[in-house]
């Protein structure tokens, strides 16, 4: 199994990032390898459908832990391709570490090659960048807040 690491500082509460994280369904607007993520039997259960190097793969995950501003990890079930898991920890008031951690296990040569020239690595860590953009130019309420962007904020 491969295991890909990141984390990044964002200038957000803990509450607010960690609340972003648990909306497992928002995961593809800022994650580039996760299409859809959409909540099946049960709460503890979604599906994936994930495209890693070209390769179009959907699973069963379930969510193993859900400790409110701490961290979310999940594992697939039927077989084990996919695990993972976030961790929050604040640093001030405004100010939150986010450190993700996952684990895939790759079948075909191209995902096998992306592994080793490290693309998922770098996909993590480009992902982690635009949800810190996100979630900073975000007022809490879902919004928009950069000029130009919000029809309340004139340019």
């Amino acid at each position: 199994m491969e295991k890909v690491t990141a984390e990044i500082e964002v200038d957000a509460p803990v509450r607010r990032v960690y609340d972003q994280w648990s909306r497992l369904e928002e995961l593809p607007s800022f994650m580039s390898m996760v299409e859809e993520v959409r909540p099946t039997e049960g709460h503890d259960l979604t599906h994936w459908v994930v495209r890693v190097a070209g390769v179009r793969r959907e699973f069963d995950a379930r969510t193993t832990e859900m400790v409110p501003d701490e961290r979310i990890s999940w594992v697939s079930v039927a077989e084990e391709m996919h695990s993972g898991s976030v961790r929050f920890t604040p640093l001030g008031p405004d100010r939150t570490r986010v450190a993700v951690e996952m684990g895939w296990a790759p079948e075909s040569f191209i995902e096998k090659a992306g592994a080793a020239l490290h693309l998922d690595q770098r996909a993590v860590e480009s992902d982690l960048k635009r949800f810190k953009e996100n979630i900073e130019n975000d007022d809490g309420t879902g919004r928009d807040t950069i000029a130009g962007n919000d029809p309340d904020i004139a340019p």
